[in-house]
């Protein structure tokens, strides 16, 4: 099926930002559209409700990574405000043995596949080498190294294809990511094998400090179709849309036509990390429009208008928020910092001469930090 939001390569573009997929506005009115609307025929008012809930709880997430970074119990934290809807709604389309591989904002994505407490802030702490099994989430460790992840998941699909099952891989990075030769040469190879793979594309507009109209001066979208990759631009904020388009996206992929790609319109409403100040790049009017289109706001008043946002239903969301936020600050603060020579275990699984150098070299400089004891000064006579 070809989707009328989908791009090709001979698609008038347009470079608005309102030009996008959308079923659910700013203000939580429900449109109409039938093409998308038939991905999401079984999402009723419950499955609407467990939506919220996701999106809340994923924010309260973030607020105390922010709060415990800035307390000095985590070394750094990457914020997702404003990107919740992305997140939730693509990660809660995939089957439970898909594999996603996130870069490091996906806090959603972990949260969505079954990540624990411990598992969004200890490799923050440095505690962890990953902090989760990645097959027990069937999703890959969050990667630091821009764009790298596509290139994996693209691999991981192709092995996919080879074992003759129906399991898709999922590629989720950011505008900035786009620019890299990683994406592109992810593409290349998963257009070429027709590899089942699900690129998203977060285009939160700004790549640090970089505003995503210096890079890219069509839509994002609109680089697939010159892979031969079927795309859609979808309003990032609005997770009805997202999790239309992802479920969309992934039945191609599954289905044997190849890999598919989503832009997500977005918004970072904090800084790229805790160490940015994006008041030095960003206009404060900017900011505030992109707030008014919060994606937890519209989905509020989307239950309202339908009778289902009662006093109840807040009160059991907040507590669940606040249970969450609890065992996630727990287990920030009581987590056991290992003896430093520790990050070189296990780095293979038998021994190697190259860790025993490093571990060599490694103790040496610790050394170097041992507390010198000073003699007593001479008497005079």
């Amino acid at each position: 099926m070809t989707m009328t939001h989908t791009l090709t390569p001979t698609a008038d573009l347009g470079t608005d930002i309102e030009d996008v997929a959308r079923l659910l506005t700013p203000d939580g009115e429900r449109i109409a559209d039938p093409e998308l609307d038939r991905w999401i025929a079984d999402v009723d008012s419950a499955a609407l409700r467990s939506l919220y809930r996701d999106l809340v709880l994923l924010r309260r997430i973030d607020v105390e990574g922010v709060a415990l970074q800035r307390q000095g119990q985590l070394g750094l934290w990457p914020p997702c405000q404003g990107q919740e809807a992305t997140q939730i709604g693509t990660a809660r389309a995939l089957r439970a043995d898909d594999f996603a591989f996130p870069s490091y904002r996906e806090t959603g994505v972990v949260y969505a596949r079954g990540g624990k407490p411990s598992d969004f802030v200890l490799a923050w702490r440095g505690e962890e080498h990953s902090t989760y099994d990645p097959y027990e989430l069937n999703t890959a460790t969050q990667q630091i190294i821009i764009g790298a992840q596509s290139l994996h998941a693209v691999g991981y699909a192709m092995g996919v294809q080879r074992d003759g099952t129906d399991q898709v891989s999922v590629a989720y990075f950011g505008d900035g990511a786009s620019s890299q030769g990683d994406v592109n040469e992810a593409m290349v190879f998963a257009s070429s094998f027709g590899a089942p793979v699900v690129f998203v594309c977060t285009n939160n507009q700004w790549a640090i400090s970089e505003p995503v109209a210096l890079q890219a001066k069509v839509p994002i979208a609109g680089r697939a179709p010159g892979f031969g990759i079927p795309s859609m631009r979808v309003d990032g904020n609005d997770v009805l849309a997202c999790l239309a388009a992802m479920r969309w996206a992934l039945d191609h992929a599954r289905s044997g036509k190849g890999p598919a790609f989503i832009e997500a319109v977005t918004y970072r409403m904090g800084p790229h990390t805790t160490s940015d100040d994006p008041t030095r790049y960003r206009d404060k009017d900017e900011v505030e429009t992109w707030r008014r289109r919060d994606p937890i706001a519209r989905v509020e008043a989307l239950l309202r208008s339908r009778g289902e946002f009662d006093d109840a239903f807040v009160a059991s969301v907040d507590r669940d928020a606040d249970t969450l936020a609890a065992s996630v600050r727990e287990a920030a603060m009581t987590a056991t910092t290992r003896a430093p020579l520790t990050v070189l275990d296990h780095v293979y699984a038998e021994p190697h001469s190259g860790i025993d150098e490093q571990r060599e070299w490694f103790g040496a400089y610790l050394d170097g930090f041992a507390p010198v004891e000073l003699s007593a000064p001479a008497q005079e006579a």
